[in-house]
């Protein structure tokens, strides 16, 4: 399977295609993500009349195996989505097999149900036009200060205070998290910021990644009080075009960024 530009143009139209159908992540256009979804372990593709209308790749390893699939919402309904998720399965073997989607249809998942598999993980990938941003006041006592002016252990700290009390918290060391923010050259810290009470102490934070409102925390003690509408309205007011984030299904917050003027944008999702 070739790699040239013009192979990804193919591959990028037909990633087009599905999301403005389904929606979903937009980023799945993107080079890098169309290697990793549709080109990585061994690919496979399905032509009609010369014209690439779905393709799909496997990556399998000694603990598990990973798939993704695309079909063009005009060429659904032909078995097109059977056979490549059929080929997956076969490659692979004994292992338990992931299905990865970043633009899930309702067609796609009664298929993956076919064949027993399970949703594991799912968000909602939302969008801001940014048209009209609401106006969310900032709580008494909290002051927002940008990331570009902020002491960065200060940052750490509002991220591990809003979400050490998560389930499955990863627990990094400062230098770590910092570090993997620091080499993402999308890393907004202008409009970045960490919410600091009277005494400055962290209480919340917001990090911006390009155009996509990437983490949004509030410490347990600073809840329900609109400090995480106001850090997030704040960032929306420095951006241009549009916003982009994405929010667990079973996450109350989602009522809170349809308020702020936040759409559904499809979902993404994992089946194991």
């Amino acid at each position: 399977m070739s790699d040239d530009p013009n192979d990804l143009d193919e591959l990028r139209a037909l990633a087009r295609a599905c999301l403005d159908a389904d929606g979903g992540l937009p980023l799945l256009t993107d080079d890098g993500l169309l290697r990793a979804r549709l080109r990585s372990g061994d690919a496979r593709e399905i032509r009609e009349d010369g014209a690439l209308v779905a393709a799909a790749a496997v990556t399998v390893r000694d603990d598990g195996a990973a798939t993704s699939g695309l079909v063009h919402p005009d060429h659904r309904g032909r078995g097109h989505g059977r056979t490549l998720l059929g080929w997956a399965v076969e490659r692979a073997g004994r292992v338990p097999l992931t299905v990865t989607c970043e633009d899930v249809n309702p067609s796609a998942e009664r298929l993956y149900a076919r064949f027993g598999l399970e949703r594991t993980f799912a968000e909602a990938v939302m969008r801001h036009p940014l048209g009209s941003v609401p106006e969310v006041v900032a709580p008494a006592g909290v002051r927002l200060v940008p990331v570009a002016e902020a002491r960065l252990g200060d940052l750490f700290a509002a991220y591990v205070g809003s979400f050490r009390d998560r389930p499955g918290f990863p627990d990094p060391t400062a230098s770590e998290w910092l570090e993997e923010l620091d080499e993402d050259d999308e890393w907004r810290r202008d409009v970045s910021a960490v919410a600091v009470d009277e005494e400055g102490g962290p209480v919340g934070f917001v990090n911006v990644l390009g155009s996509w409102i990437d983490q949004v925390g509030v410490v347990p003690a600073w809840r329900g009080r609109g400090l995480g509408a106001h850090l997030v309205v704040r960032a929306l007011r420095s951006l241009d075009g549009e916003a982009w984030l994405t929010v667990n299904l079973d996450n109350p917050a989602q009522e809170l960024y349809a308020s702020l003027g936040f759409e559904r944008y499809g979902v993404r999702g994992r089946w194991s």
